[in-house]
């Protein structure tokens, strides 16, 4: 658990007890954050009482919030967004490399609360640090109080999901260079691309809903002196968050254009491969014939002489290279 008190935009206290954050959210010019990763039944508990929510509601908000999503409450506005982050790719494999972090964001008048949902807590995928180095950096906007603190962690859930996308983006692009490498492997290039397809779906799940959560929050941040000055950085982050939801657009765009050229160049090649033994099966029906009529068992010219047997195979020979310099000169062999 980690958390941190502002009184008029400085830094007045960090890493007080969970018990201390109703009365510091009674404070004037006062403004808290608490964090809290994979919290159990009892600290959830403890959390609501503090907050002055319902318990069970809190519980069932938090652990059930599987959407994308902002709702605005009387009292504060619950935000589920998620980290992304792409992991090892496996050889051979058709499995999703997409990790997500869930973060569950209660917004209040003098505070935000953060409760993280992380698989593995030693290497989380939401960067906590890097909001507090941009909070550090931009001190100045904490004073306008708790939607400067929420400006600061979107703005890393969505830079995050920009870096995601990036590297779909690079991995289309290297499906796009084997596509026309005759020494691809055809079967390796289908699994990626059907993995890059899986990956992009379920990015899109979370991409998407961003605008509208924050266009929630826009909606939700005073239009007096003190919400105006953040308008510029929320007007920002919300071009970002469409930004990257056209750009997952066109990404799958991208992506089915390169599964229906990688189907349209194999019946290409199939194409290819079934005119060449076409070809090569006519110039062998050739001597086959020559062959078969000299091999019958009643007179033919040449009959009983050396010459036939000359005859036959200069024959099939002039037949045969004839069938194979008009085959080449038409490209079907």
């Amino acid at each position: 658990m980690r958390t941190r008190l502002w009184v008029d935009g400085t830094l007045a206290r960090e890493n007080f007890p969970l018990e201390d954050v109703s009365d510091h959210l009674r404070e004037p010019h006062a403004l808290i954050w608490v964090d809290l990763c994979n919290p159990g039944h009892g600290l959830l508990t403890e959390l609501a009482d503090e907050l002055g929510f319902d318990a069970p509601a809190v519980q069932d908000i938090v652990e059930h919030g599987a959407r994308t999503k902002a709702t605005r409450y009387a009292t504060h506005t619950f935000l589920t967004v998620y980290a992304t982050s792409l992991g090892p790719q496996v050889s051979g494999s058709i499995d999703s490399r997409l990790l997500t972090g869930r973060v569950s964001i209660f917004l209040l008048p003098a505070g935000v609360v953060t409760v993280r949902h992380e698989s593995d807590p030693a290497r989380p995928i939401f960067d906590i640090d890097d909001v507090v180095r941009r909070w550090d950096d931009n001190s100045d906007l904490l004073r306008h109080g708790s939607p400067a603190l929420l400006h600061g962690i979107l703005d890393v859930v969505i830079d995050e999901q920009f870096d995601t996308i990036q590297q779909l983006d690079d991995g289309i692009e290297a499906l796009e260079d084997a596509l026309f490498d005759d020494r691809s492997q055809t079967r390796q290039l289908q699994r990626d691309t059907y993995r890059l397809r899986k990956e992009l779906v379920e990015l899109r799940r979370i991409v998407l809903p961003m605008r509208e959560v924050v266009n929630t929050v826009m909606r939700r941040v005073s239009p007096g002196s003190q919400g105006s000055e953040l308008d510029g950085w929320y007007s920002d982050l919300y071009d970002h968050a469409i930004r990257a939801g056209e750009w997952t657009e066109s990404l799958r765009d991208m992506v089915t254009t390169v599964f229906e050229t990688n189907l349209s160049l194999q019946d290409a090649r199939l194409n290819t491969i079934m005119k060449k033994l076409t070809g090569w099966a006519a110039i062998i029906a050739v001597p086959t014939l020559v062959t078969g009529w000299y091999g019958q068992n009643i007179p033919y010219p040449g009959y009983g002489n050396n010459w036939g047997v000359w005859a036959s195979a200069l024959l099939s020979a002039v037949a045969s290279v004839a069938l194979y310099i008009g085959f080449t000169r038409r490209g079907w062999i």
